[in-house]
């Protein structure tokens, strides 16, 4: 049954929304102290994020038209800023990813954008703060679609540990994305299956964990710790993945705080993880959590010829 909201209570809202949007300067002429319009800089963030890959997404996410994303492009590829690749996956479309010149930007925005939050949330309480991250995130998913009005709830919970079917959801996810975006096959679909049911044998080892966020019923996202695979002292991030309909949502990020959270609270002097270049996605997040790149080289462990890299955090 549809709820009866009131106008007041609408209003009420809309109002607060265009507060937001004048308070982070939505209505200026440059935005985030660039000389960039917001779509400009909308694009900037989720290419550096990796929330979107290809032109049509980006006009998806940013609800614009065809012709204006096609002009948006254009003019930040000339800036320098933005270059279009093959795409293996699909030879019809061109992938999109950030210059050099794209990531300084992009560093400077993230930048700025914290600022603008520090400033504002340095006088709230830890309880406010909570609150607000919920109402924007309710907020978000509302104005997206995303809420479950079937199960009454929006709030996505992080699992730790063993649950019905997590070895095929999670497997699932590895074998749909990397099949369609990367052309991964069967032989990477057995060594995730093979090696993650390995894995949870051994999940009682305090040394070993997974968590999985949840809204409701439905899997977003997991990451696993391998505390015994690599010796003594070493852990290892395995089977990151992130659902494409929940990218952009933070899930990721959350995840990987409670991973850096575990392998600190455990004890590890490091930890390793191994991937191949061209997550950029990933390896923002990596990056943000500690990660730093190692070693970079040919391989076929996933039965696909591409560059894996191997990146370690060191506890601090």
């Amino acid at each position: 049954m549809t709820q009866s909201i009131s106008l007041q209570r609408i209003d009420k809202v809309r109002a607060v929304s265009r507060a937001i949007v004048r308070e982070l300067g939505f209505m200026q002429k440059g935005l985030a102290g660039t000389d960039l319009s917001p779509s400009a800089v909308h694009t900037i963030l989720e290419l550096g994020y990796g929330t979107v890959t290809k032109a049509s997404d980006l006009g998806d996410m940013l609800h614009l038209e065809k012709s204006t994303v096609s002009r948006l492009v254009q003019k930040l590829t000339e800036d320098g800023l933005i270059e279009a690749k093959s795409n293996h996956a699909d030879r019809r479309t061109r992938q999109l990813d950030l210059t050099k010149n794209g990531r300084v930007l992009l560093k400077t925005l993230e930048e700025f954008g914290r600022m603008q939050m520090r400033s504002a949330f340095e006088h709230l309480s830890n309880d406010d703060l909570t609150k607000v991250e919920a109402g924007l995130a309710l907020f978000a998913k509302a104005l997206r679609g995303l809420g479950s009005s079937a199960s009454g709830s929006t709030a996505v919970e992080i699992r730790q540990g063993y649950y019905s079917s997590v070895i095929a959801s999670v497997v699932g996810l590895h074998a749909t994305y990397y099949a369609t975006n990367y052309g991964f096959g069967a032989v990477f679909e057995r060594k995730v299956a093979t090696e993650m049911s390995e894995f949870m044998g051994r999940l009682e080892s305090p040394m070993n964990t997974t968590f999985s966020a949840f809204l409701g019923e439905t899997l977003l996202g997991s990451v696993s710790l391998d505390g015994e695979d690599l010796g003594k002292g070493v852990g290892h991030l395995r089977w990151f993945i992130v659902s494409p309909e929940s990218q952009g949502m933070g899930i990721g990020n959350l995840l990987l705080e409670k991973a850096t959270s575990f392998v600190d609270a455990t004890g590890f002097d490091r930890t390793r993880l191994w991937t191949f270049k061209g997550l950029d996605t990933a390896r923002h997040l990596y990056e943000k959590h500690g990660f730093e790149l190692t070693r970079e080289t040919p391989g076929r462990q996933w039965g696909t010829e591409v560059i894996e890299q191997e990146f370690e955090r060191k506890r601090t």
